[in-house]
């Protein structure tokens, strides 16, 4: 109910977030996951509780989130300085690292003395809030959606598709973290189970690994964010990915929790020295005119690559030790930064703009 919407509106999404206001898009997708939200929470309140309607609340919200990823992407580089992307982008990444670590926390705690609906409320009310401000932030538009006549969106769609496939380190990037999401399955989804099945079902430790991986990530936000990385972009995503798939082989070695928690922390710091560069790459170098659908094709991705990691890897599960599991996909990961920073199309990419006009 979450994949399918994404997948297939994430092309349609991308070319709207190129052809119209980026910050209207942004509000508006809010705007409808929040009324979605609201009207289930009256139903709930009505006394309908079912099932089905919270996995039509999920669809309708995926739809918005859909939409909402590429315009964000493509909204940020229009008023965020070039030479300010990457702290931008490390800041981002680590509130949402502390809404990772709260959100839950706080949930909890409201599931004792409050009824769904009413939590279901503070998602309205905080949506509310965000487009509030966002209201009250000035961008001019770009000058696509100052464009006048008929969308074709197949036509957009094709454009945007051949922008891809045409420019060598975007073609070869997709084709990257394709398989690097689809290998990441196995400690995104299973170390919970692995944990249950090899160190016991106490929920301290299943909370354990959350808080310590969202502690992680939160501090290598900030990490990311003071540093800026490498002047190469590749170069600091190489680093991560060696290091990410370090973690993910320690994983399914150490035997003792402790240990497991230290790494799953360090894992956790780990990733948003990817993610951050990965995006600030596509917002330095893909044309604005073309920014929407390159993101769109990228949430396509990444809403795909791990359900079908999970097609693979959970009925594995059940074969295999999900300790293998986690050896063989970070071996894969690791071996995965040689591509990285052996590509000369992505290490040229990578360089600031300066250095290539020197060259």
């Amino acid at each position: 109910m979450w994949f399918l919407p994404t997948f297939f509106l994430a092309p349609f999404a991308g070319v709207w977030a190129d052809r119209f206001n980026r910050k209207w898009l942004i509000m508006l997708s809010d705007s409808m996951i929040a009324l979605t939200t609201l009207m289930m929470a009256i139903v709930f309140w009505m006394g309908y509780e079912s099932i089905w309607l919270l996995f039509a609340m999920s669809a309708i919200r995926a739809i918005g989130s859909a939409v909402q990823q590429p315009a964000v992407n493509a909204f940020i580089p229009q008023f965020v300085p070039e030479n300010q992307l990457m702290r931008v982008g490390g800041i981002n990444s680590s509130i949402q690292s502390v809404m990772m670590l709260i959100a839950p926390m706080v949930s909890g705690a409201l599931m004792t003395f409050a009824p769904l609906q009413s939590i279901f409320m503070i998602d309205v009310v905080t949506a509310a809030f965000a487009v509030l401000i966002l209201t009250r932030l000035s961008v001019p538009v770009h000058a696509k959606a100052l464009e006048k006549g008929k969308i074709n969106y197949l036509e957009d769609m094709k454009l945007g598709l051949t922008y891809v496939v045409q420019h060598e380190y975007i073609r070869r990037f997709y084709i990257f973290i394709a398989i690097f999401h689809f290998f990441i399955t196995p400690v995104a989804a299973l170390t919970p189970l692995q944990v249950t099945r090899s160190f016991g079902n106490d929920i301290w430790r299943l909370t354990a690994i959350e808080i310590a991986f969202s502690s992680g990530m939160l501090l290598g936000g900030l990490l990311i964010s003071s540093w800026g990385g490498f002047n190469n972009r590749i170069h600091t995503m190489s680093l991560s990915t060696f290091g990410i798939g370090l973690m993910i082989v320690a994983l399914g070695i150490v035997t003792n929790f402790w240990v497991y928690i230290r790494i799953m922390l360090i894992s956790g710091v780990t990733l948003p020295l990817f993610m951050t560069p990965s995006t600030v790459l596509l917002q330095e170098k893909v044309e604005e005119a073309y920014m929407g659908r390159v993101f769109g094709v990228m949430t396509m991705i990444y809403s795909s690559a791990m359900p079908l990691g999970m097609l693979v890897f959970g009925p594995l599960a059940d074969i295999v030790d999900i300790e293998w599991l986690l050896i063989v996909s970070g071996a894969v990961i690791f071996f995965q930064g040689f591509f990285l920073i052996g590509n000369k199309a992505l290490v040229h990419a990578g360089k600031p703009k300066e250095i290539k006009q020197n060259i």
